[in-house]
């Protein structure tokens, strides 16, 4: 048996191309993510789930990392592991803005190319 402490980080993501009508669907999601960890030798989680908000509502995930005691990393490493791959799915699925959420705090970061 292995304890550490425990360290969770999440990726909130939609999946409408910027404010289009365009959807993209979690096995594009999917096969960004499995390059992303396949290059990082890393895991994740990815979790369906909907944006409701002000007169509307749409698609999206949530990525998440957690301090798995098999492979130790700092908390530090987990979330700038974090931050890279929201950065890569914001450009990828044409996104405005992307929060990264950690324990004690969330990151919004917005994409300065749209």
């Amino acid at each position: 048996m292995k304890i550490t402490n425990t360290y969770n980080v999440q990726i909130w993501v939609g999946l409408r191309k910027q404010y289009s009508n365009v959807v993209y669907n979690i096995d594009h999601v999917r096969e960004i993510c499995k390059a992303f960890v396949n290059d990082k030798k890393d895991c994740v989680t990815i979790t369906p789930t909907e944006f409701v908000y002000v007169d509307g509502n749409e698609p999206g995930v949530i990525v998440g990392f957690i301090h798995y005691p098999r492979f130790e990393r700092t908390e530090i490493e987990i979330k700038n592991r974090a931050l890279e791959l929201a950065e890569i799915l914001m450009t990828r699925l044409d996104q405005y803005r992307v929060t990264v959420t950690t324990p004690d705090y969330s990151i919004m970061l917005e994409n300065d190319q749209l």
